[in-house]
């Protein structure tokens, strides 16, 4: 049964650009665990209807799927589901792990006191959701903890280029934590990144993400091969 997703009048850009982020997460969703299959056509009249909204955040929402790889959109044709080959989606991320990987590293060295302050209390958030079993408020969590990291690494063009690179990957991050006892896990992981940093250690804090997005990556893996 669809959601409908409500659009309200007199909305603002960034309140439109909500409502369009509402739309590709559901959207990204159902592409990932296979309820639209590739190839498969994205009619922005057809969606516009299901959510009861209008085309324009649909419009919106379908761009950002084609640049997280997920569709394809053509310029003059209709979009169509589409799954970034197996070579490819590794690619992205072993980009996405050294480019986090440069981040936390950074991060241990030059965090102040209240951004690591700020880390800790949203890794221990993290740690309270593992019970809830809440995969989406986990992902919404951890999405703050990743760029709590890449503000701590105090180097503007480095965080606009992880963000955009986790923008393509997010469908895919957000899929594994589906995964049995996949949350607890990456707390762990998540808690060695944290421990490193507080120590001041790039390279063990450098290390520690890079393994993590790399068991991220896996763990994808194992969830796409159970589908």
């Amino acid at each position: 049964m669809t959601v409908a997703i409500r659009e309200v009048n007199g909305l603002g850009p960034g309140e439109r650009k909500t409502l369009a982020e509402e739309l590709r997460l559901q959207l990204a969703d159902e592409i990932v665990r296979g309820v639209l299959a590739p190839g498969a056509a994205l009619d922005e009249t057809e969606l516009a209807s299901r959510f009861r909204v209008s085309r324009t955040p649909v419009r919106e929402a379908i761009r950002q799927l084609a640049a997280s790889g997920l569709i394809d959109a053509p310029p003059h044709r209709g979009a169509v589901v589409a799954r970034p080959s197996e070579e490819r989606l590794t690619g992205m991320f072993e980009v996405m792990a050294e480019l986090e990987s440069f981040c936390a590293g950074w991060a241990a060295e030059r965090m102040n006191g209240a951004e690591r302050r700020t880390l800790e209390a949203v890794h221990e958030e993290l740690r309270a959701l593992i019970q809830s079993s809440d995969p989406q408020r986990y992902h919404e969590i951890n999405e703050a903890f990743h760029s709590t990291i890449y503000a701590g690494a105090h180097n503007a063009y480095l965080a606009e280029i992880t963000l955009a690179t986790r923008a393509r990957v997010q469908p895919f991050r957000r899929a594994q934590f589906r995964n049995l006892g996949r949350l607890a896990k990456s707390h762990i992981e998540h808690d060695r990144v944290v421990v490193a940093i507080m120590r001041g250690d790039r390279s063990g804090a450098s290390v520690a993400m890079r393994s993590h997005i790399d068991t991220v990556g896996n763990e994808y893996g194992v969830y796409a091969g159970s589908r």
